[in-house]
């Protein structure tokens, strides 16, 4: 069963400007859930216990926040203080907090919801009965995405992610994967995407997947953000 989970927080939430000029993505709400609150009492129902949150642009709001807000949960804040990270650089700069145990990455853009719980059950026990698995993303055919802008990131096939140049991708990351600390153990990089390590992966079939089959819900761009408010969607 796994405990622990890095939220992402660190970003600057370009697409949703002017809303981001002010306040950082996390903090802005569905209904009336912040998208940060949303994603950690996700991570409170699936059982989670210490959550880190990495924070960068206008990072003591996120603090703030966080101080004020009661969670059944650990939450650690880690600061990233002179540059943004990355990804991959933001979880590599927090990585002490996770052992040697796997853990979940998560982006609190994604409307997760209570129909994720089992879908990641299932994802969670996949990855430990496959002695290989070092890192597993959850995944959804981008036809299920409400944003169809995406042009997709990998293909999935017998539980393998792929990506080859000049096939169409059809599947999109939902923002939630399952990973392994020693991963990142041979990489000297501060700054860099996890797309470094999943690319790594892939070249050696390693990296691993599951299809979601719920509704794709994400606050990518600011005319998606305004078209989900509209759905007067019910956080709960």
């Amino acid at each position: 069963m796994i405990k622990k989970a890095m939220i992402l927080a660190a970003g600057f939430g370009k697409r949703v400007n002017p809303l981001t000029l002010k306040q950082p993505k996390p903090l802005l709400k569905i209904g009336n859930k912040t998208l940060l609150s949303n994603t950690l009492k996700f991570l409170e129902q699936l059982g989670i216990k210490l959550v880190v949150v990495n924070v960068y642009y206008l990072g003591e709001q996120i603090i703030d926040y966080i101080n004020k807000n009661k969670f059944n949960l650990t939450i650690k804040i880690v600061k990233e203080k002179d540059k943004i990270l990355n990804t991959g650089g933001g979880v590599l700069n927090a990585i002490q907090y996770f052992s040697n145990e796997p853990f979940l990455i998560i982006n609190p853009d994604t409307i997760w919801n209570l129909y994720y719980l089992k879908e990641l059950k299932l994802m969670e026990k996949a990855f430990f009965e496959n002695k290989k698995s070092k890192c597993s993303l959850l995944v959804v055919n981008k036809k299920k995405s409400f944003d169809q802008s995406f042009k997709g990131d990998f293909n999935l096939k017998n539980n393998i992610i792929s990506k080859n140049d000049g096939e169409d991708l059809n599947y999109i990351y939902t923002g939630l994967q399952i990973i392994k600390p020693e991963v990142f153990s041979d990489l000297n990089l501060k700054v860099f995407s996890i797309n470094r390590i999943w690319n790594n992966l892939i070249t050696i079939n390693e990296l691993y997947g599951m299809e979601s089959n719920i509704d794709f819900l994400h606050v990518s761009t600011l005319a998606i953000y305004k078209n989900l408010l509209e759905k007067n969607l019910n956080l709960k």
